[in-house]
């Protein structure tokens, strides 16, 4: 490896400026730190958190329907996070959200995702996002908002809707 890159610095050297940036070897190290951090923000953590929590709704100045991701903000799965806790992406278990009923009329299963954040969100905090109105809120006004039980189960890709599977590690989840 080291020869290889001894090899292309030379080469390098003694090329025309376009023939150089066409010759340039990636960057392994740089490549590894990525990875790293990568696995690192994709970690389950399996570490409960007690957060404050407050909830938030469409309808009100400064709530858009889109996340911080670009993506619909998808009732009673959305949450906003500070990404140093929790990093957008994560897929969070929430068990005292489980049998709450759904907009839709099913029941909870506890599963959140992580996929908004917000300029008050910093810490131990998490914003639940309910839906559109006021009224959404209803369904969530039971829970002692002081504190609630979060666990980091898993990861999600692209935009997450009310029906996105959650991929959770090992299927080992919910906690008990």
């Amino acid at each position: 490896m080291i020869s290889g890159l001894v090899a292309a610095l030379a080469l390098s050297a003694s090329a025309t400026p376009a023939q150089a940036s066409q010759a340039q070897p990636t960057d392994p190290i740089g490549q590894l730190i990525e990875k790293a951090k990568r696995a690192a923000d994709e970690a389950v953590t399996a570490v409960e958190t007690e957060l404050k929590a407050t909830l938030y709704h469409t309808g009100v100045r400064g709530i858009g329907v889109k996340d911080s991701l670009g993506c619909r903000l998808a009732p009673m799965r959305t949450v906003a996070v500070d990404p140093k806790v929790f990093p957008r992406h994560s897929v969070l278990f929430i068990k005292q959200t489980v049998g709450l009923k759904m907009p839709d009329g099913t029941v909870h299963d506890g599963y959140w995702y992580a996929s908004d954040v917000g300029g008050a969100i910093k810490g131990a905090r998490i914003d639940l996002f309910t839906g559109a109105g006021a009224a959404s809120m209803k369904a969530l006004q039971a829970l002692n908002l002081a504190t609630l039980s979060v666990v980091k189960v898993g990861v999600f890709e692209g935009c997450p809707t009310a029906n996105t599977p959650t991929m959770v590690a090992q299927n080992s989840f919910p906690p008990n």
